[in-house]
């Protein structure tokens, strides 16, 4: 068995949790965790999206995203509105999470560029194509 520094999984988070800790300690200023951020940061590109659509681009689970909804819909920062399709409902962002998305987006690309920067821009793109590649490796075994 891999020494625990070299087992994937736990490289992966602490990779993730290193990465995040700058995000996070700008988002704790504004009143948003990193998953409430997920959604608005897809929201902030204008398009409305169904709870499926958004579960999927930000990688949380029904009942997790469920929460972070209702939170955010009841602080005013989303808002629910109809579809073209009456059965289904779709979610937007508001006037005041636009504010703070506005808010936090510059810092987050400052965050991310530092990153880059520190870390080279080459090794970055590596990096997520290899990520990139990893997760559909790991999707076809999972489903072989």
């Amino acid at each position: 068995m891999k020494e625990l520094d070299r087992a994937l999984p736990i490289a992966l988070l602490h990779a993730r949790e290193a990465t995040l800790k700058p995000f996070r300690q700008q988002l704790d200023k504004i009143g948003l965790t990193v998953q409430q951020w997920r959604v608005i940061r897809v929201l902030g590109e204008g398009k409305p999206r169904t709870a499926s659509e958004l579960a999927e681009l930000c990688v949380l689970m029904p009942p997790s995203l469920s929460r972070i909804l209702k939170n955010l819909s009841e602080r005013g920062l989303i808002e629910r509105v109809e579809d073209a399709d009456a059965r289904r409902r779709k979610v937007q962002i508001t006037a005041a999470g636009r504010k703070a998305y506005d808010a936090h987006a510059g810092r987050a690309a400052d965050i991310y560029k530092r990153l880059e920067t520190a870390f080279g821009e080459e090794k970055m793109e590596l990096l997520l194509d290899l990520l990139t590649e990893l997760r559909d490796v790991a999707q076809t075994e999972d489903e072989a």
